[in-house]
């Protein structure tokens, strides 16, 4: 975890090491009071400074690269994957826009993901009646996106970041899911399913699993499209503590008219076409097992509506905000567009 490698400018060299060699990141972030990065230390640094006769009792200031490459929260994480290859890095540290540490890209999770035992649970059920009639003969995640279904692109890209099992929902059209997607065993995971005999909405299959996981499940809309950092994005929920995480992406839009303040009958400001920008619900969510009581055994019931009972009993809710790619499929135009991008995305 990138949490265990911040260090302070005045740690000692020898503590530095220990310190690398304990989380096996091959590297350090040198981070001020306030989080921001400073500098980075490497392994390659220090055997540098020791060829050079400087003591392991030396801070690592002396040593450290203070202009290291990075990258925002915001941008995509091939922008990482570029920065490394083109640097010759193997961690790209993920900052703020004040600097803050906010995660850390490394080389090795995108060609060499850890296994992640974590439940994931697709909510594959959904009628798709905003895209009739594509929908009418084929059921949504079975729709293509570029040359494959989209359930299958959201499944293989869990699968490149280490998780293997599976739970689908299913209900419009459940025979043609199973038949398509089987057991999982030809993509070497395990893949199980939720029947909902009635819809049950966005959460409500969850109170179909017959055991708990023991370990934070991810819970996902079955028609969204994303490059996620899922390890990213566990690692943030694990810090944070709290019995939940929702993922959100900024949506901004551009009112095509004048927008008018008044107070009274007097004219306060007048802005010219003004863009508006709000967080929205991405569909991607982080539940730790007990929170899977709160959710009744088959009645029909809505993420909003667990969220909701975990913070009227005073649970604490975490938001991780989507710097990468994401688009909901819900309406035609969105299928449309997913298309158009899908090989420059996922190509």
């Amino acid at each position: 975890m990138w949490q265990e490698v911040l260090i302070t400018p005045n740690t000692p060299m020898d503590k530095a090491i220990a310190i690398i060699d304990r989380a096996g990141l091959q590297i350090a972030l040198v981070i001020n009071e306030k989080g921001q990065l400073l500098g980075t230390v490497t392994d390659g640094d220090i055997r540098r400074a020791i060829l050079k006769h400087l003591s392991i009792d030396e801070p690592v200031n002396r040593i450290m690269n203070s202009s290291p490459r990075y990258i925002y929260w915001n941008e995509p994480r091939e922008t990482a994957l570029l920065l490394m290859k083109n640097s010759k890095v193997r961690q790209i540290p993920v900052l703020d826009v004040n600097h803050k540490v906010l995660g850390l890209e490394i080389s090795d999770e995108f060609f060499n993901p850890l296994p992640r035992e974590n439940w994931v649970i697709l909510m594959a059920g959904g009628m798709g009646s905003r895209l009739k009639p594509l929908t009418a003969s084929c059921p949504k995640p079975l729709l293509k996106v570029g040359d494959k279904p989209l359930l299958e692109t959201i499944m293989e890209s869990l699968i490149e970041q280490g998780f293997h099992r599976f739970y689908f929902s299913v209900n419009y059209k459940a025979e043609m899911i199973m038949e398509y997607f089987g057991d999982g065993s030809k993509w070497a995971v395990e893949i199980r399913y939720l029947h909902e005999n009635k819809l049950l909405g966005t959460v409500g299959a969850v109170g179909l699993l017959s055991t708990k996981p023991d370990k934070p499940l991810l819970l996902m809309n079955g028609d969204i499209l994303t490059k996620i950092n899922y390890g990213q994005l566990l690692d943030f929920h694990r810090k944070n503590q709290t019995e939940a995480t929702i993922c959100i992406k900024e949506q901004c839009s551009q009112i095509p008219y004048g927008v008018v303040t008044v107070h009274k009958d007097r004219l306060q400001q007048i802005d010219e076409k003004p863009l508006r920008c709000f967080f929205i619900n991405a569909g991607v969510y982080i539940l730790e097992p007990e929170v899977l009581d709160y959710v009744p055994v088959g009645l029909h019931f809505d993420i909003p509506d667990l969220l909701k009972t975990l913070l009227q009993i005073g649970k604490e809710i975490a938001v991780f905000p989507v710097r990468e790619y994401w688009i909901d499929i819900g309406r035609s135009e969105d299928y449309e567009r997913a298309n158009n991008e899908y090989s420059e995305v996922f190509g």
